[in-house]
């Protein structure tokens, strides 16, 4: 299963943002990773690079590879609607990203080892594949066994209750995908627009 195993700082300090972690190295250092750092001169970027960073950005947060980043476009193109919308939209949907927006856990890495190691039901049934699309009134929890690990629940935190698109029930420990979000309640700065405009070339 692909994902980016490189040094995660290094991406933060490029987009001067805490995109793949929390960022605790930015106000130590926050400079532009190379060797002269912020004394190297940079010219202002042109109207590609903008758009190229900002697709960089969008794939770093939720945690996708440039094949599997295309494609979710290509599907956010099709869909009736502003198609950046379309495309925040599907990202949100991954099972992985729900998972983290129920605050089971504290990042999205982990809601993707979470995911892949088996310990997440959709529907009843068990779902090791991040990348899976919740649709409205998809039903996640802890598989039985994962359920009753200390060292797997106790790392839950507790849903945010300003991400209105998802609900976690504690007693059943379970949650529901109720709808998909609307761009202006998805916090992640980003600006899919750029995205769009990168692809249409």
């Amino acid at each position: 299963m692909a994902r980016y195993t490189g040094p995660k700082t290094k991406i933060s300090r490029i987009f001067g943002e805490p995109i793949l972690g929390n960022g605790k190295w930015l106000s130590k250092n926050s400079n532009p990773p190379g060797q002269h750092g912020a004394a190297r001169k940079r010219k202002s970027l042109g109207e590609y690079a903008l758009q190229l960073r900002e697709k960089q950005k969008a794939k770093y947060t939720y945690g996708l590879l440039e094949r599997q980043f295309r494609k979710t476009f290509e599907e956010a193109a099709r869909i009736k609607g502003v198609t950046g919308e379309n495309l925040i939209k599907l990202l949100e949907a991954r099972l992985d990203n729900t998972v983290y927006r129920l605050g089971l856990v504290a990042s999205r890495p982990e809601a993707r080892q979470l995911v892949s190691h088996k310990h997440i039901t959709v529907n009843g049934f068990v779902m090791n594949v991040p990348s899976y699309s919740c649709k409205p009134g998809d039903i996640i929890g802890y598989k039985p066994k994962s359920g009753a690990n200390s060292s797997i629940v106790s790392k839950t935190r507790g849903k945010n209750p300003k991400f209105s698109w998802v609900d976690w029930n504690e007693t059943e420990q379970k949650g529901t995908f109720i709808t998909y979000p609307e761009r202006e309640n998805v916090p992640e700065n980003i600006k899919e627009q750029l995205i769009v405009e990168l692809y249409s070339k």
